[in-house]
């Protein structure tokens, strides 16, 4: 008879900006998690304990200086209702990670998995000394809301031009609206990747992912990925 430990670690997925970013996060800790464990993994039993929290409100994060109030209210909210079910747990929105030193002064019981330090570890592990760095507006202009900021220390990072930037944030809305799969935007997605000179990409929003690359596209490191192989070893320790 299979038994399950109540000792492994538990895990937490705040979303809603978007919630497809929360799901497809979910899927890939589900994934990795079986993959790390190989021939010990028997099935239900063994997947991860996650808790997800949707709340909609956070896909203001798109606009964040225009709302950083309500948005840091709302996220608050959540990551202390979250904290009180879960040892460790991330956003699914690379945006929202900017909040990372105020859910941090929270001393809250759960740790925050933060994207842009695993990106970090991802790029200092393998050495890589040039990226290129796409995503939403507020992460891109590496102004003062930019969760990547701590990566221009460590790293030669390319940025796209302002009139991809736009495009790209544009973008970004249509797929929170008619998803990754919809006729014209995987071209529009690859018109701004091959615009980089940079042959290593990495994708810092949750909605990029959810687009299908184009065959002979530059390569791109998914950071959500990243973050749910980290996730999913931490689920798998006691």
């Amino acid at each position: 008879m299979q038994t399950i430990s109540t000792a492994r670690k538990k895990i937490g997925i705040i979303t809603g900006s978007g919630p497809e970013a929360g799901l497809d996060l979910w899927g890939k800790i589900l994934r990795a998690s079986r993959k790390q464990q190989g021939d010990r993994f028997r099935g239900d039993l063994d997947a991860p304990n996650v808790t997800i929290f949707s709340e909609p409100a956070l896909g203001l994060s798109m606009e964040l200086e225009a709302n950083d109030g309500e948005v840091w209210n709302c996220l608050k909210d959540a990551a202390q209702a979250m904290a009180q079910r879960v040892d460790y747990y991330a956003i699914a929105c690379n945006t929202l990670n900017y909040y990372q030193p105020q859910l941090e002064a929270l001393q809250l019981p759960a740790t925050l998995i933060s994207f842009a330090d695993v990106a970090l570890e991802y790029l200092q592990a393998n050495r890589i000394e040039r990226i290129a760095l796409l995503g939403a507006r507020p992460v891109t202009d590496l102004g003062p809301w930019s969760h990547y900021r701590k990566l221009v220390e460590h790293v030669d990072i390319e940025l796209p031009s302002a009139e991809a930037a736009q495009r790209l944030h544009q973008l970004i809305y249509d797929v929170k609206t008619v998803g990754g799969q919809v006729a014209g935007i995987r071209e529009r997605f690859s018109e701004i990747l091959n615009a980089l000179e940079s042959d290593l990409v990495l994708l810092a929003c949750t909605e990029l992912p959810l687009i299908p690359l184009e065959p002979g596209t530059k390569s791109a490191v998914d950071v959500t990925d990243l973050v749910a192989h980290k996730l999913a070893r931490l689920a798998n320790t006691y």
